[in-house]
């Protein structure tokens, strides 16, 4: 039984991205799962990705890009105000200005750049780097 459906799709990218696969499929799909790889889409860790429809919870078919590190879920989803986004970045990313933390604020499923500029927090939902 799967209890964390974006765990798992972060696990899946990250293995295929270790073994060097140019593809990877994660199921089962939600719409949390897919703003993060749109997230992921934009930043220019992954090329595309694509719904499909299996008749039970979807898939989303995901083209690598080969620049994924590694990648993973934060755990628990910690409340970020827009002051603490830099204590955060020093504790899950390697280096400043490298690798993006995806969170989800009220303006939607961005990057921490982006919500630097627009002046939001949120709640930590991943990194990438």
């Amino acid at each position: 039984m799967q209890s964390d459906p974006l765990n798992d799709a972060m696990s899946t990218i990250k293995n295929a991205a270790v073994v060097g696969k140019q593809e990877c499929l994660i199921r089962p799909s939600s719409k949390l799962v897919g703003r993060v790889l749109k997230v992921m889409q934009e930043s220019g860790y992954i090329n595309q990705f694509e719904y499909v429809e299996d008749g039970r919870a979807g898939i989303f078919r995901v083209k690598m890009q080969g620049k994924i590190n590694n990648c993973g879920v934060i755990k628990p989803r910690y409340s970020v105000k827009k002051t603490d986004l830099d204590k955060f970045e020093s504790r899950y990313l390697p280096a400043q200005d490298f690798g993006v933390l995806i969170l989800t604020t009220t303006e939607g499923v961005i990057n921490h750049m982006k919500a630097r500029e627009l002046g939001v927090g949120g709640k930590l939902l991943a990194f990438v780097y």
